[in-house]
Parts: C-alpha cells; sequence; structure tokens
C-alpha cells in the first residue's frame, strides 16, 4: 500500500491498516529503524489492555496494589537503613 507525504512531513495510514490495528484518531504509533525500513507500531496504552489477560488465581487489584505498595516501601526502606 503506497501513501503520500506532505510537505510537513505527514503521512496517512491506510484505512485497511487502521482498520486491522484498530488505530483511532488520536491514537499513537511509534517508529523503529529497521535497517533501511521503517516499521510503524500502535502503541497500546494500559488502560486500552485493561482486560486482556485472564486474572489467574483469586487475586484482586486492590491486593495487587497493596502488595506492590509494601514491596516498594520494603525496598526504600532498605536503600535509607
Amino acid at each position: 500500500m503506497l501513501s503520500n507525504v506532505t510537505t510537513k512531513g505527514q503521512v496517512t495510514i491506510p484505512a485497511e491498516i487502521r482498520t486491522r490495528f484498530h488505530i483511532k484518531p488520536n491514537d499513537r504509533v511509534d517508529f523503529f529503524i529497521d535497517g533501511e525500513r521503517i516499521i510503524i507500531t500502535p502503541v497500546r496504552t494500559l488502560k486500552q489492555l485493561r482486560g486482556s489477560i485472564a486474572a489467574v488465581g483469586s487475586s484482586t487489584f486492590v491486593k495487587e496494589r497493596e502488595e506492590a505498595k509494601h514491596a516498594v516501601a520494603d525496598h526504600v526502606i532498605g536503600e535509607t537503613a
């Protein structure tokens, strides 16, 4: 698929690609250089990824967050001791 570059350096992502990769207005994309190629990748936010992985066991978000807070606190206390 071809697309033209505007004088401002902008490129339109073809509709077929936007549809296939669920790219919507105001979504972010990232560019990677691979030798002589440019690779564009949609950037997914944590909000967009929410629910994409099933929980394992009986843990809840609140419990996981509390455990993470305690782990960070223990780490900080260990650095200051």
